[in-house]
């Protein structure tokens, strides 16, 4: 494995993991947002003549949009439904098997949506886009709680953004295969769902070949001879004697705590504002308008002379953009840290929101103007993907000790399927209602996040759990029970962090007695 070190801290395990369990999960997440877009038509079709078979009439067009809004949006409650289950789930699995068990529902959704055009029975398809979901709902809690256990913490903000990578690549991919000369064809529609078993078979496959997170292996099954083996496997290494005393100072801290539930993570005094954090950097996620823009680029494009035909391939773009913009994303989040990349792009994204209302309502006025829309939309789009499309992710996983960990993503995972959710319902009466001034509404929801995050979020970068922790105890207003034996010492070790070596800032927790 010594061949395949980039640096000190990648091993090639660690890119195994972090991409077999990206592929069988975000990757598909993000497929299964784009893919319903190319085959709207032929979709709405088959619903007509199912329809048309069985009550011997054609199907009302009001019933048509309300079974394609089913169609779409139940993508988002079975998100719910995942992300309730992972709690339940993970604590009798772990987070591989829970990832392994996940490609069941991933397979038999992808078989039911393949087969509903065959059985002449359009509930097929809505049910599978429904256990998709689950599957979507399941996998963003468990990848991101996965990726974040098993780095080291040099590394972790860059390898959780294999996730937003993933998604990114997914995005594309359906619109790849959407196209006409691929799958995106009337007699071929049901294969762009079938293609989801491949991501699915390959994460079964290989999977079991990884050891399982050695966090969890030590916390929960508190079998550290596993963890040790898992964790020199993933680093490459002989001599990881500082990981396992970072993780096993964290485990003493914690010794007699169980699982935290959601009530309790709520109500705990001491984790307040990394909840209240958690639940604007996911809100803002969902609601900054990113949905919007995929709405509108189709007109745009057109408005700005592109032929119909072609607007696809434009289309193809938009997902390349948002896959560069993610990987920028993951090559530099552990120079520049999470702080700067979110406030950047929420802040540009709120300038670029502004801009293209100003080219959209007067766009007839000059020839040039829609192109600058379409630079505003390339934009909009590379702003999210830079920062906020990946981010949110990571925070989660770095804001909370390994106990709080599940409930925190379950309050997450709520919060975006929910906000997901109330995007795709809300958005087309707030575009009938606003037309073109709607992205005046997500550019304030984007400044808003901007400035939020300006005055609260601490940097996570290159710190450990317990630090990130101390830097919200002053605005909490509440230090941790495991912090507080020796509050002086330990604040007099803050703030003389120039960047402490992680294995003495141990030695000092043990002796300031704070562990």
């Amino acid at each position: 494995s010594d061949l395949c070190k980039g640096s000190q801290d990648w091993s090639c395990l660690l890119l195994v993991a972090s991409f077999v369990g990206a592929f069988g999960s975000s990757f598909l997440y993000g497929y299964n947002l784009s893919v319903v877009n190319a085959p709207t038509p032929y979709i709405k079709a088959f619903y007509n003549e199912s329809w048309e078979r069985r009550h011997g009439h054609p199907i009302d067009p009001d019933t048509l949009t309300l079974l394609w809004s089913v169609t779409v949006s139940i993508f988002a409650i079975g998100g719910l439904v995942g992300t309730l289950m992972v709690k339940l789930i993970g604590k009798v699995l772990g987070r591989k098997y829970t990832l392994l068990v996940n490609n069941g529902f991933a397979i038999s959704a992808a078989l039911l949506m393949a087969c509903s055009l065959q059985a002449g029975a359009f509930e097929m398809l809505i049910v599978g886009r429904f256990i998709m979901g689950v599957d979507g709902g399941i996998s963003l809690s468990v990848l991101p709680m996965y990726l974040n256990e098993i780095s080291p913490k040099e590394i972790r903000g860059a390898l959780g953004q294999v996730t937003a990578i993933f998604i990114c690549i997914g995005v594309f991919t359906g619109q790849l295969l959407g196209l006409p000369e691929l799958l995106g064809k009337e007699s071929t529609w049901p294969y762009l769902f079938g293609v989801i078993a491949v991501p699915a078979l390959v994460q079964l496959v290989s999977l079991p070949f990884l050891p399982e997170s050695p966090r969890f292996l030590l916390f929960e099954k508190h079998d550290q001879a596993g963890a040790e083996k898992a964790f020199q496997t993933f680093l490459g290494k002989e001599d990881v004697s500082r990981e396992v005393e970072e993780v096993l100072a964290e485990s003493r801290v914690q010794r007699n705590i169980q699982l935290v539930s959601v009530l309790e993570l709520l109500r705990s005094p001491f984790v307040r504002w990394q909840v209240i954090t958690v639940i604007v950097t996911m809100a803002c996620y969902q609601l900054c308008g990113l949905n919007a823009i995929w709405f509108y680029t189709n007109s745009i494009f057109g408005k700005a002379g592109i032929s119909p035909e072609k607007i696809p391939y434009i289309t193809l773009s938009t997902g390349g953009i948002e896959t560069l913009a993610a990987i920028f994303s993951g090559l530099v989040i552990e120079r520049l840290g999470r702080r700067p990349l979110l406030i950047g792009g929420f802040g540009l994204m709120a300038l670029f929101f502004g801009i293209i209302t100003i080219t959209l309502t007067f766009q007839d006025h000059a020839p040039w103007i829609p192109y600058l829309s379409i630079v505003c939309i390339l934009a909009i789009i590379a702003s999210f993907c830079s920062g906020p499309g990946g981010i949110p992710f990571i925070l989660t996983g770095e804001f909370f000790q390994q106990s709080q960990r599940p409930a925190a993503f379950i309050i997450a995972g709520t919060v975006n399927w929910l906000s997901n959710f109330a995007v795709g319902l809300l958005f087309p009466f707030i575009q009938k209602s606003l037309d073109t001034y709607c992205f005046l509404v997500f550019a304030t929801i984007c400044l808003t996040g901007a400035v939020y995050f300006y005055f609260v979020l601490p940097e996570t970068k290159n710190r450990t759990f317990a630090e990130i922790s101390q830097a919200f105890a002053k605005r909490n207003k509440a230090i941790p029970p495991e912090e507080n034996t020796n509050s002086a010492a330990s604040d007099a070790k803050v703030t003389r962090r120039p960047e402490p070596d992680p294995a003495s800032t141990l030695d000092n927790y043990t002796k300031n007695g704070i562990v």
